[in-house]
């Protein structure tokens, strides 16, 4: 594993992070698969080592900076880092507490920015950095929690993309809509709804996030960063946000 460049992916272990996994091994990275739960990044590297990748699991809180520190540590190599561990839940505004404003950001902003700037330490000229933002940081109701977070992270990138340019290394961040992961379909009410919002009349699988991240990974996309690419099949076109 020494010998080739390493990709650590948070959250790896289900859904968008196990695409985005994949995928980064397809592109030939020895595939870090970060994630809290040990059966699911455990499942995500019987996945790919089948597949003939090669990849280890470390299991993690990312909120924990020791943690994330030795979990750089251990990386040899490191290449690309994806940020798309995260949270995610729905509140009446009037019902939201600051602990649940506390909770949003130490996972989804505060984490990521601990391990942004450990990898920064140790990246090397032309690494990558992606982040995984949302739609949502447009605005939707019963998510100001949510929505608070995630537009810090389209904005935390942009100034991490300025701040790292003179070394090389670009930061950008993918912006899902609505996809189909496994939580989502086991939500069967409204899912019609959903694809019934969408100009394209379908929903986005982690694959389409995955391809997105893969861009911004590529060595070919030196020139591109500061960006975010928002993957949602047209819907915020028009202003069309709102979930």
């Amino acid at each position: 594993m020494s010998t080739m460049q390493s990709a650590i992916v948070t959250g790896a272990g289900s859904g968008i992070g196990r695409a985005i996994a994949r995928r980064l091994a397809e592109e030939g990275h020895a595939v870090v698969v970060a994630d809290r739960s040990a059966e699911g990044a455990g499942e995500t590297l019987r996945l790919l080592t089948e597949a003939g990748h090669t990849a280890r699991t470390e299991v993690l809180d990312i909120t924990d900076p020791a943690a994330t520190q030795a979990l750089i540590d251990r990386t040899p190599n490191l290449r690309v880092l994806v940020n798309n561990a995260g949270i995610f839940d729905t509140c009446d505004f009037d019902a939201l507490t600051a602990g649940d404003f506390r909770r949003m950001y130490e996972v989804n902003l505060v984490a990521m920015f601990t391990l942004c700037q450990q990898a920064a330490r140790v990246l090397p000229e032309g690494g990558r950095i992606v982040n995984l933002a949302s739609r949502a940081a447009f605005g939707a109701r019963n998510y100001a929690h949510y929505v608070a977070s995630k537009a810090g992270v389209a904005g935390f990138t942009k100034a991490l993309a300025l701040e790292l340019a003179e070394r090389q290394i670009t930061v950008n961040a993918v912006a899902p809509g609505v996809i189909a992961t496994d939580m989502l379909l086991e939500r069967a009410e409204g899912l019609d709804g959903l694809r019934a919002q969408q100009p394209t009349g379908k929903l986005g699988c982690p694959e389409d996030i995955a391809h997105a991240v893969a861009f911004f990974a590529d060595p070919r996309a030196a020139f591109v960063t500061g960006q975010v690419l928002i993957v949602d099949g047209g819907r915020s076109v028009g202003g069309t946000a709102a979930f």
